[in-house]
């Protein structure tokens, strides 16, 4: 028995011998014998986890000992940057029982569990960093790094774009908006904000158009338009169950089917009529993400002029109408700043 009152636990993942001599009470570990070569070492490629061989003798523990595990797999962060002193006030013990429980688990005392924690912390962040943000920025850069990796990643979305833009397609999916009866736009989530864009310009100068964004308005959109309209969506990975109901739903009722997106294989690519390449693909991490939209507002963008080009009698009209005063009606003065 420990000096506890619990079972000593005799894991074979800790790396402490069986018959090694007891720490003293005063919180001083004794080292036991030598550790075989094939062992865990601290700091070394192969090292442990710490919390996994936590988890592993939780079930063993009790007392004074399962108080100060449960405050570390609690808040593994925190107790990685915090004295012992901090931890024992936490778990309501002994710094001697917190050292314990560290050579019981195969360290030399709390300060290389602590900093067996911290490292650990440590590789979690960066790989979830890595996974969201990507590498091309990390936590510790300055914001004027920052903001030039950014707009270094939108100049190479604008020139992906550049080479990639198939114009013919574009002039005649321009040509097909104007004349439109009906032009329905979808996009959803982060594809949302560029359609929204294209929507918000093409209403602005009178074009009879829709947006939508989810499964049961899109599908009922779609089902509203007719031979000579116009069905675009805006996907960044071109693959999206609800986005390929729309062109399928739209394609049945004789619409020209139109898809923004940066992977020209993708599913959606190969279903629609007309599919327009951005030039900059999916990627795995937000950065390449922001860059890729960077280059489906700017395809969103030309489209838009190239519609404008095409009616600039109906802007100059829609710029300068107004009703009458006194009527009661909203007058033209809307369409006095170019920002709506």
């Amino acid at each position: 028995m420990s000096r506890d009152g619990e079972p000593v636990r005799r894991s074979s993942r800790s790396r402490r011998a069986a018959d090694a001599p007891a720490p003293a009470e005063n919180g001083n570990s004794t080292r036991g014998p030598a550790r075989e070569a094939g062992d865990r070492r601290v700091g070394s490629v192969g090292e442990a986890s710490p919390l996994e061989l936590l988890r592993s003798v939780l079930p063993d523990l009790t007392g004074a000992k399962l108080q100060v595990a449960e405050v570390i797999l609690r808040a593994p962060a925190v107790v990685g940057r915090s004295s012992i002193t901090w931890l024992a006030g936490e778990a309501r013990t002994s710094a001697a029982t917190i050292t314990r429980l560290s050579t019981a688990l195969g360290f030399d005392g709390f300060p290389e569990l602590r900093a067996a924690l911290a490292r650990e912390h440590g590789r979690d962040v960066q790989a979830g960093w890595e996974k969201d943000i990507g590498s091309a920025i990390s936590p510790d850069d300055p914001a004027d790094k920052v903001l030039s990796t950014l707009a270094a990643n939108q100049f190479s979305a604008a020139r992906n774009a550049m080479a990639s833009v198939d114009l013919e397609a574009m002039a005649e999916v321009a040509d097909r908006i104007v004349s439109a009866r009906r032009v329905q736009l979808f996009g959803e989530w982060g594809d949302a904000p560029p359609a929204q864009e294209l929507y918000l310009r093409l209403f602005r100068i009178g074009i009879p158009v829709w947006f939508d964004d989810g499964a049961y308005f899109s599908q009922v959109g779609a089902s509203l338009l007719t031979p000579g309209d116009v069905a675009l969506v805006v996907s960044r990975s071109g693959d999206s169950a609800i986005a390929m109901k729309f062109l399928e739903v739209a394609q049945a009722h004789g619409a020209l089917t139109v898809v923004i997106t940066g992977n020209p294989q993708s599913p959606l690519a190969t279903e629609a009529d007309v599919p327009l390449n951005t030039g900059t693909g999916v990627g795995g991490s937000w950065t390449d993400y922001f860059a890729g939209r960077s280059s489906d507002t700017l395809v969103g963008a030309l489209l838009w002029a190239l519609v404008v080009q095409r009616v600039p009698d109906r802007v100059y009209d829609r710029m300068n109408r107004g009703d009458a005063p006194g009527h009661g009606s909203r007058s033209g003065a809307i369409f006095d700043n170019p920002m709506h």
